[in-house]
């Protein structure tokens, strides 16, 4: 930043403020915190506070049925492990929610979000063929299975009739005006109806009629162009689509723009999917927009509509919300089935200054802000295929990476987490650092606490940043971050009924230069009324913590260990020794079985 910009903002950003007056809350609020902070780690292992008590529950390639086999360290790929990949549970884990059953059951729902053909193949991915893409999409998608409660924790229940693997093959319907639309249609699909698969499937969300939202993020990793020459659309370029991908899965033809110019047009959705109906059909849901989703939060507003608050989790993209045309009808379970089927999809303006100010919703109709012929919108699904281009039609506030957002449980005010954004140059009020490798946390409130109002009001909870490093510059983060609780890229975010707000960090894990004293990625619980930040957790190494859930009585929490050992890094876990990494969820409990963070 200019130095005139700096002194304007360093007395805000230096000391947390609490913008919204939270601290008028009582001191049991603001006593939220009552685990001991553990120090930062370098070590191969998930670390909680003393008094806790960590264990697995499931790790790729454990079994979901009788009939299938674990993963095997020989890694030979063939007709029988492509199709056993569909009954075992999938790699790198991320969002996940729980369903309640009877009897301190759960059906537990968890993304797969993409693949490490580094520690899968045994020549580390270098020489990719149909097989291994055919392997490969059969890890990815959606996991559901049932888990049940035992004397030495949760255990996986092995061919519970809810047990069932959503693959990039999995056959689902296309919902909302995109339906059959010209850019939906392809060789395999001349009607533009029914899509085979998800794909990159980031965080989630839950509905209050009880589905599973996910949410297909970075689709592009998929797709490619055999022909050389292939002239890429405006779309295509704007949702990242290159001649070649990063999993080589243009050699299979679906995936080859060139051969298949839609297909990528057909990802980048909200899917809804029904956990307790294994014979249903999976729904992508296109009132919701198209881009890369991290994850969607879902309120209910004052009189009941629907909203849904959603990031696009690229550098310099958008914040969205979506309203729906109906109303949430508590006694008609049947009808809410379809309120994700129409609505209004808006994106957000963000001003101000001092790190803090006021936005507004704008929406994203068709023939409304410039959305017309004049600027290639010739109806509200080529709106909605399109939604990053309409944004910017409309003077849609360019983020730092949006993605997890949350909140909290009055559901007055949403916070949203803002990872990184290395690419930054210009800087505004809610994205203050050019070049930001540390992020942010922004938070709003709608005008009159009324989530259908376009107008609020926010503010940013805290700079992450390194105090030690630069305690002289905005790289140092606001007040609440210092050597004890410093951290990089925050991530997943999700609040306990008690009002703790969650933090997990997929960030630089190098320990080094900007990120010195940070360790590896990290669970944090922060106090929204105080602005208190406590580290939970430590991941083992290179791995990412993503996914949180909850038991009802609050006293087990499911966390994500993602992708440990990415990139060849000397991680083992969980089995140690000599074995593959694997992509993990661990149950996390209290020695004296109390609530999770007391």
């Amino acid at each position: 930043m200019q130095r005139r910009d700096f002194l304007k903002t360093s007395s805000v950003t230096l000391s947390y403020l609490g913008f919204f007056g939270l601290t008028s809350l009582n001191a049991k609020e603001n006593n939220l915190i009552g685990f001991k902070a553990v120090p930062a780690s370098t070590q191969d292992d998930v670390i909680v506070p003393d008094g806790y008590e960590v264990k697995p529950l499931i790790s790729f390639g454990d079994i979901l049925f009788d009939n299938a086999m674990p993963l095997s360290e020989k890694k030979i790929i063939n007709k029988n492990t492509i199709a056993n990949a569909t009954k075992v549970f999938g790699d790198n884990n991320d969002g996940m929610a729980l369903f309640p059953l009877n009897d301190n059951g759960y059906i537990l729902v968890v993304n797969n979000e993409y693949i490490n053909p580094e520690w899968i193949f045994n020549d580390n991915g270098k020489n990719i063929n149909l097989d291994k893409v055919a392997y490969e999409q059969n890890l990815l998608g959606i996991s559901i299975f049932e888990i049940r409660q035992e004397k030495d924790g949760f255990k996986v229940v092995l061919d519970s009739p809810y047990n069932r693997r959503i693959t990039a093959h999995t056959p689902i319907r296309i919902s909302g005006v995109a339906k059959g639309h010209k850019s939906m249609q392809t060789q395999a699909d001349k009607k533009g109806e029914l899509i085979l698969g998800t794909l990159q499937n980031c965080a989630n969300g839950q509905t209050p009629w009880g589905t599973y939202l996910t949410c297909e993020e970075n689709f592009d990793y998929c797709f490619g162009a055999s022909d050389s020459n292939h002239n890429f659309t405006e779309s295509q370029k704007r949702y990242g689509i290159k001649s070649k991908s990063v999993y080589g899965w243009e050699i299979d033809s679906r995936f080859d723009v060139s051969k298949n110019p839609n297909e990528p047009n057909r990802f980048g959705w909200i899917v809804e999917i029904d956990p307790y109906d294994p014979k249903s059909t999976p729904i992508k849901r296109t009132a919701l927009g198209r881009f890369k989703h991290e994850n969607v939060e879902i309120v209910l507003s004052k009189d009941s509509y629907v909203v849904a608050y959603m990031g696009d989790d690229e550098a310099n993209e958008f914040l969205y919300k979506f309203i729906s045309k109906e109303k949430f009808n508590p006694k008609n379970p049947q009808k809410n089935r379809n309120l994700l089927e129409e609505g209004t999809l808006y994106v957000a303006r963000i001003q101000g200054e001092n790190l803090s100010g006021e936005g507004e919703w704008i929406a994203l109709n068709y023939g409304q802000n410039g959305l017309d012929s004049k600027n290639g919108f010739y109806s509200q699904a080529d709106v909605l295929i399109n939604a990053r281009l309409a944004g910017s039609i409309v003077g849609a506030t360019p983020m730092d990476r949006p993605e997890w957002i949350a909140a909290d449980p009055r559901g007055e005010y949403i916070y949203a987490t803002l990872t990184n954004n290395k690419k930054r140059e210009i800087t505004d009020a809610a994205n203050p650092r050019a070049k930001n490798i540390y992020g942010q946390i922004i938070r709003w409130n709608p005008k009159e606490k009324n989530h259908l109002s376009t107008k609020f009001k926010w503010d940013i909870f805290l700079l992450a940043g390194n105090p030690v490093q630069y305690p002289n510059d905005l790289r140092k983060g606001t007040s609440n971050i210092t050597s004890e609780n410093m951290f990089n890229s925050p991530d997943g975010l999700k609040f306990d009924k008690f009002g703790r707000l969650w933090i997990q960090s997929d960030g630089d894990y190098s320990n080094k230069g900007d990120y010195a004293g940070m360790g590896n990625n990290q669970m944090l619980c922060a106090n929204p009324n105080t602005g208190e930040v406590r580290r939970f957790l430590t991941a083992p190494i290179a791995a990412e913590v993503t996914g949180i859930a909850f038991s009802k009585d609050y006293k087990t929490m499911f966390v994500g260990i993602q992708h440990p050992g990415e990139n060849l890094a000397p991680s083992h876990y969980p089995n140690g020794g000599n074995s593959t990494p694997r992509s993990t969820i661990v149950q996390i409990t209290k020695k004296d079985g109390g609530v999770i963070g007391s």
